[in-house]
């Protein structure tokens, strides 16, 4: 899964690097068409890999979730997410200063409310690009917690969960309600519900209701998706949006039955621990170092692109060595203690 997880982060990655024009554009002083002819067709779907993301968040947020507490949930995620995010937001505005073409500089206010990551339903300006994921990511918990967790996961209460939201975001498309369709996220639900079925498949074995809710996610996803992304972009061919939430499915359906067992390579754990904050800093700061790199000094396209797509990852390495490891553990003891008065 750890290796999964990275395939998916490098998949948006050489999608911001070559996948799009705008800002990408600009930093490579020209079409990323035309620099990578082959990968730049491919890289068109690589926002895909959010899609990915959310199947394999389904599936570890059900495992990591079993015989926990409320607010143990609550404090492996803050601990979690927040201590890289706070970095990556450090960062990124530092750039913003120094190259400001590269990134506009936001508001003393803007950035503040960017620390709580909750700036996307304030309607504040992002600091980070791929921050509307991570309230996606939010929001999925959030249903998680109140609806499974409070009441302890088991796996009555997690078909309940699944079959429930399913229906409910197949019936929000058509109600226009924005506010219900902030709650349910009919065009990501499916994504995390097949995860969340895959991961009961993992812990009990194959069965026909289990695999049900997998088909009839696999079915759904793959209709919101090509509906949702494939006409945003003239290159991209219905079909192989298709076959690549099918392979998102099927991957994570491989880990789910066993079939993966032998990739047990140390170097997998590594991967996983630095794909959230190579996801967090890899656009705006990868922007920043191809604009230097290849305008600035002249450094061909394809050194320039392995140098920065390298770069970002030794960046997540050190953001994860000597930001996630020491603090996340401390900030999820903090939120342990119980103050005197509430004991």
């Amino acid at each position: 899964m750890d290796g999964l997880r990275l395939v998916a982060a490098l998949m948006v990655c050489l999608y911001h690097y070559t996948g799009r024009g705008g800002t990408v554009s600009a930093s490579w002083h020209g079409s990323p068409g035309h620099l990578f002819p082959g990968l730049s067709r491919a890289a068109v779907y690589g926002n895909f890999g959010v899609q990915f993301f959310f199947v394999i968040s389904g599936f570890v947020i059900c495992m990591s979730s079993w015989g926990r507490t409320l607010g143990d949930f609550f404090r492996s995620r803050v601990a979690r997410l927040y201590p890289a995010y706070w970095v990556a937001l450090l960062l990124v505005t530092g750039a913003s200063l120094a190259l400001p073409v590269v990134v506009h500089p936001v508001r003393l206010d803007e950035f503040l409310v960017n620390l709580t990551m909750l700036q996307q339903p304030m309607g504040a300006t992002r600091v980070l690009g791929v921050c509307w994921t991570l309230w996606v990511e939010v929001r999925f918990y959030a249903l998680f917690a109140l609806l499974v967790v409070l009441r302890g996961v088991t796996y009555r209460r997690v078909v309940l969960f699944c079959s429930v939201w399913a229906l409910a975001a197949v019936l929000c498309r058509t109600s226009g309600n924005e506010l219900l369709n902030q709650v349910v996220m009919p065009d990501y639900a499916f994504f995390f519900i097949g995860g969340l079925a895959l991961y009961l498949i993992h812990r009990f074995g194959s069965d026909l209701l289990a695999w049900g809710i997998v088909a009839m996610s696999w079915l759904l996803a793959q209709s919101s998706a090509t509906r949702g992304l494939w006409g945003a972009h003239p290159h991209r061919d219905p079909y192989v949006v298709v076959l690549i939430v099918t392979v998102a499915f099927a991957a994570v359906a491989a880990v789910a039955l066993g079939w993966t067992r032998r990739a047990s390579w140390p170097w997998l754990v590594t991967a996983g621990a630095l794909t959230y904050p190579f996801y967090l800093v890899h656009e705006h700061l990868g922007w920043f170092v191809i604009r230097v790199l290849h305008r600035g000094l002249g450094l061909p396209a394809w050194p320039t692109l392995a140098v920065t797509v390298l770069g970002m990852l030794v960046l997540a390495w050190l953001i994860h060595r000597f930001v996630e490891r020491p603090f996340g553990p401390l900030l999820k003891r903090a939120l342990k203690r119980t103050p005197p008065a509430l004991s």
